[in-house]
Formats: structure tokens, sequence, C-alpha cells
């Protein structure tokens, strides 16, 4: 089974020069804010999914510095590297996989993620947007087309909007972006779909179980089974077509869409406790490992930054109950747990 065995970083936010030993099963980093914890974890998750989760490349570099690299190093010696020169007029990063470079990390040497930050919470609370992010994320790490269905998408989308704005009437220049954006469109609402299927066969049973409770819990989309079709999304955007020149942008589609999550029967954003809430995350993120591991038949690596020590001691006792590799930050030590080793930035 594949372990991180080491994690390098140089020039890389707010660190110089650092590398971590990482445990095989659970690592612990502790640190006062604003030392550098979420930094090697957002390095990580970088050279492993080739983008960061926080920022954009440039926004990476240590100040004043033009270049960062960061290096992992896993148990069965494959080596993974990633680096950014501001300098060079690409402005690309470079990816070495066991010495092979490339300017894009190939979906079958990405390796998996389940991310559990403070921020995580926003797919109960923040804009449809957010959601529609998380169900993407989940998307993307299994399936190898998905970024590029979704990139042809977004690019029809812009092309129709800044026709939108510019105040073009005649339908027949809309054509082509309809017709594009009806094809990939329906082909990301019926990705999005099989997986929150898949979520809602099990989160009732995830979420009971580390509740302990009967509480219900669904999903729903604010979509019909219908709106899938390559057609009907091609006759909505012809039948809205004079709404959108009006208000200068496009109105249907599945970057309009959105779905809740209700606890007996009643949305969770305004009625769901703290405690509530949190086990909603933690089930949705249990379900997300198990979605991914059985496609891309990996154990993904769970990182929880800063997370840990809000929840109650219920909630820890469930949370770290496979064999999957952790790593957790904290701002204080954590006890209790085994197998751990812990990494003390404040030591540094």
């Amino acid at each position: 089974m594949e372990k991180i065995t080491s994690v390098s970083v140089k020039s890389f936010r707010s660190h110089d020069k650092k590398e971590i030993k990482l445990h095989p099963q659970t690592t612990i980093i502790i640190g006062k804010n604003g030392i550098g914890k979420t930094s090697l974890i957002e390095a990580l998750y970088t050279a492993l999914q080739g983008k960061s989760f926080k920022g954009k490349d440039e926004e990476l570099l240590k100040y004043n510095e033009k270049w960062w690299r960061v290096d992992v190093l896993f148990n069965d010696k494959t080596t993974r590297s990633t680096s950014f020169n501001s300098d060079l007029k690409t402005k690309q990063k470079e990816f070495y996989v066991n010495g092979k470079k490339t300017h894009r990390l190939l979906f079958k040497d990405k390796y998996p993620i389940v991310l559990f930050e403070p921020d995580t919470t926003q797919i109960l609370y923040g804009s449809p947007s957010r959601r529609r992010d998380y169900i993407d994320s989940i998307i993307s790490q299994i399936d190898s087309q998905y970024s590029k269905i979704q990139a042809t998408y977004d690019k029809a989308l812009r092309q129709r909007n800044s026709l939108l704005k510019q105040g073009v009437s005649d339908s027949i220049h809309y054509f082509p972006w309809d017709i594009t954006l009806s094809e990939y469109g329906s082909s990301i609402i019926a990705r999005r779909e099989r997986i929150i299927k898949k979520i809602n066969e099990t989160i009732e049973d995830v979420y009971r179980s580390i509740s302990k409770n009967k509480d219900s819990i669904t999903i729903s989309t604010d979509y019909t089974e219908e709106e899938y079709t390559n057609k009907k999304l091609f006759d909505d955007l012809s039948k809205y077509f004079n709404k959108d020149r009006i208000i200068k942008h496009t109105t249907v589609g599945p970057h309009r869409h959105d779905f809740n999550i209700y606890i007996n029967n009643k949305p969770v954003a305004t009625t769901a406790s703290r405690g509530e809430a949190r086990t909603i995350i933690l089930a949705l993120k249990f379900i997300e490992t198990k979605i991914i591991e059985e496609i891309v038949e990996k154990k993904p690596i769970i990182i929880l930054d800063d997370v840990y020590s809000e929840l109650d001691d219920t909630r820890q006792r469930n949370l770290i109950t496979s064999d999957n590799q952790y790593i957790i930050t904290s701002t204080h030590p954590i006890e209790g747990l085994k197998n751990t080793k812990t990494i003390n930035l404040n030591d540094k």
C-alpha cells in the first residue's frame, strides 16, 4: 500500500526550506497560528493534485523569492516533484513523476486526497457554487475526462456571455455555443447526478453511525431528470434567450444548479446545530473517501486542517477508523490517538 514518507518544500509560502517525515498511519503537525502548518499540507496537495486548494501559483511564493519547489517521496521510492519559476514566460509549473517531466499533472499521476478544513462547512452554508465545486472535486478525482468536459463548457459559456454583454441580438451567432453548452452541460449534469445519488444511498446510515441517533438525512437537487438531456438544455437556452439578453448572462445550465441537504426534512443551512453540521460534513467526507477508493483503487490521503480539536470525543473516535494515511494540523497537542507521530513546528 502506497504511503508518503516525506514532504520537502523550498521557498513555499512562509517556509524557506522545510522537510517533514510522515508516519504511515497518522501524522500530527502542531504549531501556533501563522507558523506554516497549512502551507505544508497545501504544498503536498499541490504536488499530488496539480494545483493548490487555496491560491494561485505565484501566491505560493515566499516573499521576495522567484521560485518554489515541493518534493514528495513514497514508501515504494516513487518520487513526485513540483516547481514554479515566476521568471519563466510561460508561468507554468513543472511536474516530475519519477524524473519524467510534464507541464500538466496527468490524471494517472494524480494521487487522491480528501481534505477537511474549516472552510469545508461552506458546503452547507455557502453559495451554490461551493456545493457544485464540492461535487465537481469528487468527480475530477475519479473521472479522467471531467476536467476537459468542464473546461470546454466553461469556454463556451464565456463566449456566449460575451455576446450577451455586447448586446448581439441575432440568435444565429449563439447557435454554435448553444450546441456546445447543451452537449457538455448535459454530460456534467449526468455525472453530478450519479455522484449525488451515490451519496444519498449511504449518507443517512453513515451519519447515524457517527451521531448515534435516528435523524434522517437526504440530499435533493433543484433540477429535474429531464434536464440531463442534450435536447432539454438546448431548448431551454433558446427559450430563455430573450431573458438572457436583458440581464446579459446565461441563466440556464449546470453552472446555475444547486443541491440542498435536509435533516429531518428541514434545510440543514437554517436548522442544523453546529454539532449536526459537523457530523454531516464528516459523513460526506467518509463517503467521498469510499467513492474515490472504489473507483481509482487507491486509498486517499485524508487531511484534517485545524478541525480535529473542534470535534467532540465521540466524533474524534469515529473519525480515524480506517487504514488510510492521515495528516492532522492543530494548534495544540492531540492525545489519545494510536500509531501517530507529532511534528511540533514551534520547536524550529
